[in-house]
């Protein structure tokens, strides 16, 4: 189904940080029935833009839903919970808002940064979510690399779109730099930032994807499932062959989201 999308842009959830969304719809789908999908973009936390979504967004317009593209205040001038705090604070401008959907059916939905944002809503607000190459395994992570050295060299250009960027395989490098310049290499933040240790029973059905030998370790995706399985909260894990990385696996994981959607905003 091919929808007639409308973009408003630039729509200020959080006037005190001056925070925006964009929001996509086919106007001629607005009733109280269709769902609402939030959209968080990656970018390692440093870097991206709602912007860079406008694809991810069209698709699940295209499939009735109302969608909600959001920034976030971006590391390191802003550090762990902030990012957190943001998107939180713009589910419940969302929730809150006059647009026309059910407020009881809304998901997120987001890629390697944004993935774990994602993760952070389904546990502290107990919706359903889908991360692909969310970025998951981080203190367990850091602390059994004590060998790497991190460095940013082969990080992607912050105006590449997001389908052109290509971090296939693994960069440990650049994986460490970016953990650790989200939470200032502060090692109690550190241990704070990572969602499997906050997982309760209250936690929303979760979509995991991954690439099995891809930039983010797929030890994040294990973890978060086990944990997920302990607490009885449903999940779905997609470990995809190959080192493609989020968007890159569009053709082979956007089918199993949208039916994961289907199950959980029924």
């Amino acid at each position: 189904m091919m929808s007639n999308i409308k973009v408003e842009k630039d729509i200020v959830y959080d006037e005190n940080n001056n925070l925006k969304l964009d929001v996509y719809q086919d106007p001629a789908n607005a009733n109280q029935q269709r769902r609402a999908i939030i959209d968080l973009h990656g970018g390692g936390w440093w870097q991206g833009d709602k912007s860079k979504d406008s694809d991810w967004a069209s698709d699940f317009v295209n499939e009735g839903y109302i969608v909600f593209v959001v920034n976030y205040r971006l590391a390191p001038q802003y550090l762990f919970p902030t990012a957190i705090d943001d998107v939180v604070t713009a589910y419940n401008w969302i929730k809150n808002s006059n647009y026309q959907f059910d407020h009881q059916k809304i998901g997120a939905i987001g890629m390697s940064a944004g993935g774990n944002l994602a993760v952070e809503l389904a546990i502290r607000k107990g919706i359903p979510i889908a991360s692909w190459s969310g970025i998951i395994d981080l203190d367990h992570w850091i602390n059994t690399h004590p060998q790497v050295v991190a460095s940013k060299k082969d990080a992607p250009n912050p105006n590449t779109a997001s389908t052109n960027i290509d971090q296939s395989g693994q960069d440990d490098p650049y994986y460490k730099w970016f953990v650790l310049n989200y939470v200032g290499d502060n090692e109690q933040l550190l241990q704070e930032a990572s969602p499997v240790h906050r997982v309760t029973k209250d936690a929303g059905p979760m979509f995991l994807a991954n690439s099995l030998n891809e930039l983010v370790p797929t030890s994040g995706v294990l973890k978060l499932q086990a944990t997920l399985t302990e607490q009885m909260v449903p999940s779905v894990a997609k470990l995809i062959e190959g080192n493609r990385h989020g968007k890159k696996y569009m053709d082979d994981a956007l089918q199993p989201t949208l039916d994961f959607f289907d199950e959980y905003l029924k």
